[in-house]
């Protein structure tokens, strides 16, 4: 049995370093081990990895004789957060134009997939990944439409792979911004966005599913709204059509239920108009983002069973569709029954999803004042990595350390919803991953320089 010392932990674990970048049958042993499914922690406990993916978690976890084995003995091991909502990849530095794709100006909206976007090596990945973000649910914003396009579910493995499901979901504004890009009210946005459901059910009653021969979509996968058995049917469109073919034909999985419709609201109105699409539409599969003023439509919510994507700490009215802010508000959902994950929801998305943990502990603490709702740790662990994986569907795949999941383990050097913890050792699908990054760099390169060697302007 190989063991990696504790000693060799703290150094990043220089066996697992040293070995190719394979997934490996991996034992963690003697951690306080969290599972993600709103469990408390197991003291002691084992973790098994075998060929990317978790075999068992608990106290009572044999460890088989071939395992490399990782004494994580006072250290934390959880599953790697899932950042509920994000736009990490998309973008290295907001102000220059070549390093952002996070929106577009073109001609097309709901047909962008932004897969071929996603830069694995934009420094934010690193970043995130450094501070225990293994995977992230990440949307692109609006341009000059409600629709901004479709959103994908990444890693932020050190590779040039990160798309672990594509065409996730298409992704559409309401609230105050949606109703900027639709003329300037939100009785427009609402009357585009039920439009172009129409406009694509018009293309899709004339498109046969199975027509044109081609191989069929993997299972859970929605169609590629390029796929020429819509683009190029017989349908004979509106003449007052406003969306582009490519933009219906990427709406069609939309609204046979293939695809999820995530829509950003915060308004209490507007959440309840986005319940309501359903009596029109009914095989919607929809997730809220958002939803500041949840709290006091919590009982329609929980009803609807549509999942919601939250901010944390939203606490003050920013704008008037936040007017009822609260930072109780995950918790007060969360008791009545709302399925709640964490998000950084206009919160420096393209490169604070780390932050979705310290949300997370803050809500704890926000448990222990009178008269607040918060969450305890296990429930706060899982709105941060388990809740955002089940809101999109693909919990059976990331999210916990439940067996049959993906390999995405962190070690930490404490309780990871503590903000002065931090990771030890990362890995995606089994594979351990560095921790360095640009931030590292600068830190190692100039922490230790002598008085000597500064500008002048710092000797002074």
């Amino acid at each position: 049995m190989r063991r990696v010392a504790t000693a060799a932990l703290l150094v990043g674990c220089s066996l697992l370093l040293a070995a190719p970048a394979t997934a490996q049958t991996i034992a963690i042993t003697g951690g306080n081990v969290a599972i993600g499914d709103g469990s408390e922690p197991i003291r002691g406990g084992t973790v098994l990895i075998r060929e990317g993916r978790v075999v068992a978690a608990g106290a009572q976890v044999s460890v088989p004789a071939e395992a490399t084995v990782i004494d994580a003995t006072g250290r934390w091991v959880t599953p790697g957060m899932v950042a509920g909502f994000s736009r990490l990849g998309l973008a290295d530095v907001d102000a220059v134009e070549g390093s952002n794709d996070i929106s577009a100006n073109g001609p097309f909206s709901a047909a962008l997939d932004i897969a071929p976007a996603l830069n694995p090596n934009a420094q934010p990945v690193a970043i995130n990944r450094a501070d225990g973000v293994t995977r992230a649910i990440v949307a692109p914003a609006v341009g000059r439409s409600i629709f901004a396009g479709q959103g994908a579910l990444i890693d932020t493995g050190a590779d040039l792979e990160p798309v672990t499901r594509a065409r996730l979901f298409q992704y559409v504004e309401l609230g105050e911004e949606g109703a900027s890009e639709a003329g300037g009210s939100r009785a427009s946005a609402h009357v585009l966005l039920r439009n172009a459901l129409r406009e694509a059910s018009e293309l899709s009653r004339f498109a046969s599913p199975i027509r044109g021969g081609g191989a069929r979509q993997r299972p859970g996968v929605p169609e590629n709204p390029t796929d020429p058995k819509l683009l190029t049917s017989d349908a004979q469109r509106s003449d007052d059509v406003l969306l582009t073919r490519f933009d219906a034909a990427a709406l069609v999985p939309v609204l046979r239920g293939q695809q999820i419709l995530m829509v950003h609201a915060n308004r209490s109105t507007d959440l309840l108009q986005v319940i309501g699409l359903r009596r029109e539409f009914p095989n919607l599969k929809l997730v809220i983002v958002g939803a500041d003023e949840g709290w006091m439509i919590a009982d329609r919510l929980a009803a609807s069973g549509i999942p919601v994507i939250a901010s944390a700490l939203t606490n003050l009215p920013g704008s008037f569709e936040s007017l009822a802010a609260t930072q109780s508000n995950i918790g007060r959902m969360r008791q009545s029954g709302v399925k709640v994950a964490i998000g950084t929801v206009d919160d420096d998305d393209p490169r604070m999803a780390f932050r979705v943990r310290w949300y997370a502990g803050n809500l704890v603490g926000l448990s222990k004042i009178p008269g607040a709702a918060g969450l305890s740790w296990g429930e706060a662990l899982r709105m941060v990595t388990s809740a955002p994986a089940d809101a999109v569907g693909l919990g059976a795949e990331v999210g916990s350390l439940q067996p049959g999941r993906r390999g995405d383990v962190v070690i930490w050097s404490g309780d990871p919803l503590d903000n002065g913890s931090i990771p030890e050792v990362v890995l995606i699908d089994g594979v351990r991953q560095p921790l360095e990054n640009r931030q590292t760099k600068l830190r190692d390169r100039y922490r230790d320089l002598q008085r000597r060697e500064l500008p002048e302007a710092y000797r002074r």
